[in-house]
């Protein structure tokens, strides 16, 4: 005679089997959950670590894409203010030359136009002329050459420029060279 197939015996015989089941199976049941139990907290936290690792490389590349655009900002910034500076000593040739008398107003006019060219590129580029004369002296712009008594000036006043200074917002690109009072 061969074992029945639950679906051959008879419904007490299956209650009474799976009584007995679970009457010995607190025990099994308890050996069955703490593998899970131990296997479910092993994802859990697996899972915390990685969401952990996730929102690491997230603020990294938040912190790299931050650095970049700052970097490259400052690139530009730099590229300008060199630029720029290659140019200055064709400023104050320009300006030394405005200052001469000349007879030939044709030759004048060129200076000023092309004077008034090279100030209006740099003023598009952002670069402005560091204010001077009759100014407070100001280490961070100006760079003292000579200094005179005049009681008709204030004290530490820039009475005369030497070479205009320029810079790129807050960047001094070239300090003026002043001559300071008192």
């Amino acid at each position: 005679m061969h074992p029945m197939s639950k679906k051959e015996k008879q419904p007490e015989e299956v209650l009474q089997e799976e009584q007995t089941t679970q009457a010995s199976s607190p025990e099994a049941a308890e050996e069955v959950a703490n593998p899970l139990l131990e296997e479910l907290e092993a994802l859990k936290q697996n899972l915390t670590d990685q969401e952990d690792k996730f929102l690491r490389l997230a603020a990294e590349y938040e912190n790299y894409r931050r650095r970049s655009q700052k970097e490259k900002e400052s690139a530009w910034a730099d590229a300008k203010a060199e630029t720029a500076a290659a140019f200055l000593p064709v400023y104050d040739n320009l300006e030394r030359a405005l200052k001469q008398e000349t007879a030939d107003e044709a030759y004048k006019k060129g200076v000023e136009m092309t004077m008034a060219g090279l100030r209006e590129v740099l003023t598009k580029l952002g670069i402005e002329e560091i204010p001077a004369l009759g100014e407070a002296f100001d280490p961070n712009l100006h760079n003292a050459v000579m200094h005179v008594e005049d009681e008709n000036a204030g004290e530490n006043t820039i009475v005369e420029v030497f070479q205009a200074g320029f810079r790129n917002g807050e960047k001094v690109i070239r300090f003026s060279m002043v001559k300071v009072a008192n």
